[in-house]
């Protein structure tokens, strides 16, 4: 049980610490623009596909099938990602 609390806590501080990397950038470049509004969505995302691989990693037993499960979460997590930031889908979510 405690390693897996160890595992949530790590997942908590990966974000933390992506984030606070993107802020940081801002700071000395102009080519990172990103908004609270940006960091909250990052956040939301990040913080849902871990908290789901988490949830696949205890509760499926076979090995195989968390791979699979985990590389699927992680495909929609990625999609997701490139349609808000670069709107390859063309739906009104998308970016620029």
């Amino acid at each position: 049980m405690i390693s897996q609390n160890k595992r949530l806590i790590g997942i908590l501080l990966t974000i933390a610490l992506l984030l606070l990397a993107l802020f940081v950038a801002m700071q000395f470049t102009d080519e990172v623009k990103w908004t609270m509004l940006d960091f909250i969505v990052a956040g939301f995302l990040l913080l849902v596909t871990g908290l789901a691989c988490e949830f696949v990693l205890r509760q499926v037993k076979k090995v195989g099938s968390r791979i699979v499960i985990c590389l699927v979460i992680l495909a929609v997590f990625l999609l997701v990602w490139l349609e808000l930031a670069v709107g390859i889908f063309g739906t009104p979510i998308g970016g620029n």
